[in-house]
């Protein structure tokens, strides 16, 4: 059974007449014919009897309005399809890490709503891997995280580089490190630390350049905000490695130090991943491009203070 077919029946069904079926549906009358004829076949029964006027069989009867929903849903389903290709999709879901979400965003948000304001945004801060998981999902069009070549090597997904960023130490005021110049990971490894929670791309960082150190890394405390390591930290003798963007309003606080890494420091990539058919539609294709310019512009100044 072919929507042509369905066509054309109702076609005959409205009009009453094979010549204004034809002209309704832009086709010649023996198209409209033969098209009736392999709908009867494929369902083994007339639809409709060949007399003056045309009449429906009791099967015609039955099919007519289940043929009628039939070409509704396929009118909806096309038009909401065109709809997308001309830029008309009602949601944009993002998928963000927590740093990106509070400083690198917000700016790049208030521009695509200048430029799509009938696009509903919804942005949902999670770990890295959780990101990627909910993009593979379906449940989001766009992830922003931090990069991890084990899971983002997919055919089907394109990752873009955004930035690279140094990873420091964020230690209380009154914390033995905090009058170090910078510090080094035989220092570290004399403290407890703070880390992201298993499924953050932080975590997984700091493990592997622990192990890399053959230094152990002492855990006290999993955490996934950064209110909430900064509060952790501001406390006592614990340590937080930490991206640079992610401590930016630490070092306004006085109870808190930001401290550089002693060599060899470690750097985390960010990068934007979406799939490529995703990326045939208009505002998701926008928002990729201000992601790139935007970040790529602040990479350029890195003094310049991030859009809160």
């Amino acid at each position: 059974m072919r929507l042509e077919q369905l066509q054309a029946f109702l076609a005959i069904a409205d009009t009453g007449s094979f010549q204004a079926a034809a002209k309704r549906c832009g086709v010649t009358q023996s198209t409209i014919s033969r098209q009736l004829q392999s709908l009867e076949s494929t369902l083994g029964l007339a639809l409709i009897r060949r007399s003056t006027p045309i009449q429906l069989t009791l099967a015609g009867n039955q099919l007519l309005p289940h043929a009628r929903r039939m070409v509704q849903e396929w009118d909806l389903a096309n038009r909401a399809i065109a709809n997308l290709r001309e830029g008309q999709q009602p949601e944009l879901c993002i998928a963000a890490i927590h740093s990106v979400c509070a400083y690198r965003l917000p700016a790049i948000l208030q521009d695509f709503i200048q430029t799509y304001p009938q696009v509903q945004l919804r942005v949902t801060a999670l770990g890295s891997d959780r990101s990627l998981k909910v993009l593979r999902d379906g449940l989001v069009d766009v992830a922003v995280v931090m990069n991890n070549r084990f899971l983002t090597n997919n055919t089907d997904w394109v990752v873009d580089s955004l930035y690279k960023e140094p990873v420091v130490a964020l230690v209380s005021a009154s914390h033995p490190l905090a009058n170090h110049g910078q510090v080094s990971w035989l220092d570290l490894g004399e403290y407890p630390h703070v880390v992201f929670k298993d499924g953050y791309g932080m975590q997984r960082l700091v493990q592997e350049q622990f192990a890399r150190e053959g230094i152990t890394l002492r855990v006290a405390l999993e955490l996934n905000t950064l209110d909430a390591f900064r509060g952790v930290v501001r406390q006592g003798k614990c340590v937080a490695l930490l991206p640079e963007s992610a401590v930016l309003e630490a070092k306004e606080d006085p109870g808190l130090r930001v401290l550089p890494l002693a060599d060899p420091s470690i750097e985390r990539e960010v990068v934007l991943v979406t799939t490529r058919d995703r990326l045939q539609l208009q505002p998701i294709s926008y928002f990729r491009q201000l992601v790139q310019a935007t970040l790529h512009q602040q990479a350029l100044l890195p003094n310049r203070p991030l859009a809160k």
